[in-house]
């Protein structure tokens, strides 16, 4: 059996242009499968940017019609996508900080942030978490930014099994060094891969770090971009071990 290739979207969003953010998923996906990426990774709220001033209007049910392209596209490209998106899961429930995961086979799967950053409680309830995802011989566990500040977190993952451990991200270069620290010691600590998806410029007034990383499961750095811009970063696995690559993705 064939081991998958993971990737981060180190993608730049639009504030609150869920059309625009769209056709940018979709030419990172197609970059992606380009690449032989059988999961791809997008930061946190990343169809609408970090926009916690608009999450109320743009907040969708996990199924709703807008996500169809997307979910056409990973079908057809044969690549499980996980976007980011405020959710309600009813009508008149609170909106939630949600990572979807558009399966390959054409299934929806929901992930809800848990734990929030200090303010964010002002436009978003603490979330429920999500199902583990399986490909191949890996197990997946997703987290959304502040999810992996809190070590018990990561560390339910490993107690469940996950064999990698992936984040979509906002992080500055303020909080990088320590965020990036915690990251790295879960894949030694947990012996599993850790993916970062961070965003690729600035959103909802905070200047991304950029810099997105995968860890190998001995803590080591496996690939990370360079600074912001838009890029994918792909860790895949053979027979010798780890490989990492990071590719330019145009979107305009």
């Amino acid at each position: 059996m064939i081991a998958p290739a993971f990737a981060a979207a180190q993608s730049i969003s639009i504030a609150g242009d869920v059309h625009a953010n769209l056709l940018r998923h979709q030419r990172f996906m197609q970059a992606a499968a380009e690449q032989n990426v059988q999961l791809l990774v997008f930061p946190e709220l990343s169809l609408t940017g970090y926009e916690r001033g608009l999450a109320a209007d743009l907040a969708i049910p996990p199924q709703d019609a807008v996500l169809q392209p997307l979910r056409d596209l990973a079908r057809e490209l044969g690549l499980t996508a996980v976007v980011g998106m405020p959710i309600r899961l009813a009508v008149d429930a609170p909106v939630l900080i949600g990572a979807l995961v558009l399966g390959a086979d054409g299934s929806l799967g929901v992930y809800s942030k848990q734990h929030l950053h200090p303010g964010e409680e002002v436009a978003f309830a603490p979330g429920h978490g999500g199902s583990m995802l399986q490909m191949g011989q890996e197990h997946i566990a997703l987290a959304v930014c502040a999810d992996f500040s809190h070590p018990s977190h990561a560390a339910a993952a490993a107690g469940q099994g996950a064999t990698l451990y992936a984040a979509g991200v906002l992080i500055t270069e303020g909080g990088y060094l320590p965020d990036t620290t915690l990251l790295q010691g879960y894949a030694k600590q947990h012996a599993m891969t850790v993916l970062m998806a961070n965003h690729g410029g600035i959103t909802g007034g905070w200047e991304s770090a950029g810099r997105s990383a995968i860890w190998g499961p001995d803590g080591s750095l496996i690939a990370a971009a360079p600074g912001p811009g838009e890029l994918l970063v792909i860790a895949r696995r053979d027979a010798n071990g780890w490989a990492g690559q990071v590719v330019s993705v145009a979107t305009l």
